[in-house]
């Protein structure tokens, strides 16, 4: 029992001599009796400054040895057992302001790394700090606030101003406007509206709303990120192991040196000298402040890295292994696109589905419900719904027998029906057909696309060093393979398993530092089996989450990029820390061992080389150029609004597709028709759009990307749709002379129609993955 108090008594003892307040204290102490005895020694009182020198020097002694021995029991091999030496030989030949100085570099290089740390680790406290406590739950009584280990799932809670959302739920006012800035990094307020998901540790920025749990407080989003922020350090990093192999080799020559210093010239103050510039307290604690700032750096940019060896690891990784659905694509389906029978119209074939989808919950039906309202259709009320799982739904719309889902494969179809089915194939598509009446009438097209920062993210991936990129997926391999060919990643597996992905790692892993990136429960072991697992955490499932070494708490994986030229920088900035402040300081060894430097001059020496370190280390904290572009608040908005404007104008391109079809074999009498509402839409909306961008967009993001030359490119293009939009208005005004279209025309309008589709999508895909990805 005595054994083990004094085990507890020796650790108080130890956290003690680690505190900042005796770091503080001491700094104080050094500080006074540097100054009075420069005072002393000033008024010509040798005896009484070297009194004040003294006690300085021996102040310094005790706390010195304790840190060698916390240094020893972490299993570190403490230069500071340098000092102490200093610290002792100083006294021994009495060169007490040597010694005072000494003492002063410890006090102040122990403060100002303390302050690093605080500073360096600031975002990661604030995040912990930011935790909410209780919740304010309504019961019949009225509305009570409970502790938060108390809330369920099904709790109807409500989120006051200003309060943070306790708990992962769904929003049951009409809407909840949040700042997710914790999470995300993003400083912009979302909006957040009824049966929306609202995530944990998200601030209210607006009135009060009510929530409906969905999570406990410890299944919930920002419970997981306050467990990996609470694991975050680097004191395990493998950079940091380095700097103790450095220590290793460094801590016996500093001896030698001094040895021989001593024993050549036959003066123990030479050799005070080289232990007195061989001090440096700080220096290998450089490489955990450059760590640790790097920590911090990349929680701003929203990712959790759970400690130091992950975020050096990351640093060093060549291989990258990416899930395809929710990592690459959006993860949920949306409308690709809508095509109409003849005589009928794409516009009301979504809206006849819509409506008749609006009450079901399949996620397909949700998806062409969203493809209708950003839209702004105007959708009817159904009747008589009735939903066939695996088949699709049934009701009346308007007076119409509507189907909607699946169709009878065996059936009989026209020719504009055989068509959507090799589109489908070709573009990995799922087909929602539509049926009017018991007559097909159209077919929406869905797909789970990919994000739109995916190209951008992949490119800054190459550009940070990282070689080989490869897809694992469940997936089908002909759509896994089309989503790789679009991105120019290096290889695909297809059809995977969860130990499949696992199998998969492992070899990927024999060969460089590989990182898995996943989204869901299925990609838990292969995260874990990795280097460096990263999950989407933003919408990836808490299993995930768990399993990972890093967290993308935004739902953006061009983050990732951002966290690997973070993770490099970091790494390339604690070894120069460490490397640099030890070349300096066995330079200035050397001067020392051959008597060009006197203990007093090389404690100044060495205490400017520790600041000079500790402050390089530090750099890992400022934003690199290679991180992700930042705008403009005002350029942001631009972005945001015209990326809307590309969902808005899906109509147009479909409509410009569905004319040039209506040109093919032998026109309809109504192909002309078809042609001027196309020229029509073209003329009113998409033309206006591209003048716009041209003319704002184009403006405000050329000084970001470098200049006008940056977007000369797609400017070209511009003019490209002008050209075809001129050449199709020709065609109409030649229609029109003639009574309708001639045979002669029809070749070239077709080609005009196609062509202007093929560079629409085109310029589009090419400004959402450059200019509309650079947005949050």
């Amino acid at each position: 029992m005595n054994r083990f108090l004094l085990v507890a008594r020796l650790r108080r003892s130890m956290a003690a001599i680690a505190s900042p307040r005796l770091e503080h204290g001491l700094l104080a102490v050094t500080t006074a009796a540097l100054v009075g005895g420069g005072v002393a020694h000033f008024l010509d009182a040798t005896g009484l400054a070297d009194l004040f020198w003294g006690l300085g020097t021996v102040a310094a002694v005790v706390p010195s040895v304790g840190w060698v021995l916390v240094s020893l029991r972490r299993g570190h091999a403490g230069v500071d057992l340098i000092a102490v030496l200093a610290l002792g030989g100083t006294l021994a030949v009495g060169e007490y302001l040597a010694g005072t100085l000494i003492a002063l570099m410890l006090a102040t290089g122990r403060t100002l790394e303390e302050a690093a740390q605080r500073r360096a680790s600031h975002d990661l406290r604030a995040l912990l700090a930011h935790a909410p406590r209780s919740a304010r739950r309504r019961t019949d009584e009225g509305v009570v606030r409970v502790p938060l280990r108390e809330v369920t799932a099904g709790d109807a809670l409500v989120v006051g101003p200003g309060e943070v959302v306790p708990v992962d739920g769904r929003v049951e006012s009409a809407e909840a406007v949040l700042d997710e800035s914790v999470l995300t990094g993003e400083p912009l307020q979302i909006t957040r509206h009824r049966d929306e998901e609202a995530r944990s540790g998200a601030v209210n920025a607006g009135g009060a709303f009510d929530l409906r749990a969905t999570a406990t407080e410890q299944d919930s989003t920002y419970a997981g990120i306050v467990r990996l922020a609470q694991q975050a350090g680097a004191e395990s990093a493998p950079v940091v192991r380095l700097a103790d192999q450095y220590a290793a080799w460094f801590l016996p020559l500093a001896l030698a040196t001094a040895a021989l210093a001593w024993l050549v010239s036959g003066s123990p103050v030479r050799a005070v000298a080289v232990l007195v510039v061989a001090t440096p307290c700080p220096l290998l604690l450089a490489a955990p402040v450059a760590v640790v700032s790097g920590l911090s750096r990349a929680s701003r940019r929203g990712v959790v890295v759970r400690d130091g060896g992950a975020l050096e690891n990351l640093g060093r990784a060549r291989n990258l292994l990416l899930d395809k659905t929710g990592t690459l694509t959006v993860g949920r389906p949306r409308v690709l696109d809508v095509v109409a029978a003849p005589g009928r119209v794409p516009t009301e074939v979504l809206r006849t589905a819509a409506s008749l989808d609006q009450f079901s919950p399949h996620v397909l039906a949700q998806a062409i419900v969203d493809s209708a309202r950003t839209r702004r259709l105007e959708l009817s009320e159904p009747t008589e719904v009735t939903e066939e799982p695996g088949r699709g739904a049934r009701g009346v719309v308007e007076g119409h027998r509507v189907f909607i889902g699946r169709d009878d494969a065996a059936r009989a179809r026209p020719a504009w029906a055989k068509a959507v089915d090799n589109r489908a194939l070709l573009d990995g598509a799922t087909v929602a057909w539509l049926a009017v009446d018991e007559r097909l009438t159209g077919a929406v097209l869905l797909r789970d696309p990919l994000r739109r920062d995916a190209p951008h993210a992949v490119r800054r991936l190459r550009d940070a060093g990282i070689a080989r990129l490869v897809m694992l997926t469940g997936d089908r391999a002909a759509t896994a393979q089309e989503v790789a060919a679009v991105l120019g990643l290096d290889g695909v597996r297809a059809g995977l398993g969860p130990a499949d992905k696992v199998a998969a790692v492992r070899d990927e892993g024999r060969h460089a530092v590989t990182v898995m990136v996943g989204d869901g429960v299925n990609d838990a072991p292969a995260l874990a089996a990795a280097d460096i697992g990263v999950a989407m955490g933003a919408r990836g499932s808490t299993a995930s989450s768990e399993a990972a070494d890093i967290v993308l708490t935004t739902d953006r994986i061009d983050r990732l990029a951002d966290a690997v030229v973070i993770a490099q920088r970091s790494r390339r900035i604690a070894v120069q820390s460490a490397l640099g402040g030890m070349l300096l300081s066995l330079a200035a060894m050397a001067a020392a061992a051959l008597g060009l430097i006197q203990p007093a001059v090389g404690a100044l020496l060495q205490e400017c080389i520790d600041v000079a370190v500790i402050l390089n280390a530090l750099r890992a904290l400022r934003a690199d150029r290679a991180e992700q572009v930042v705008l403009a608040p005002a350029t942001e908005a631009l972005v945001h609004r015209f990326a809307a404007e590309h969902d808005d104008l899906q109509d147009v391109l479909q409509a410009v597709r569905a004319a040039a079809d209506r040109l093919s074999g032998v026109p309809e009498p109504s192909a002309l028709a078809s042609v001027e509402e196309a020229h029509r839409l073209i003329t009113e909306r998409l033309l206006p759009h591209e003048y716009a961008e041209e003319h704002q967009l184009y403006p405000a993001l050329a000084p970001v990307l470098g200049g006008p030359e940056s977007t000369a490119t797609m400017s070209r293009v511009h003019t490209e749709i002008g050209r075809l939009s001129c050449r199709i208005s020709t065609h109409l005004q030649l229609a029109h002379v003639n009574g309708g279209l001639a045979s002669e025309q029809l070749d070239d309008l077709r080609s005009c129609l196609y062509g202007l589709n093929t560079v629409l999508r085109l310029h589009f895909a090419q400004e959402e993955e450059s200019y509309f990805s650079l947005a949050p």
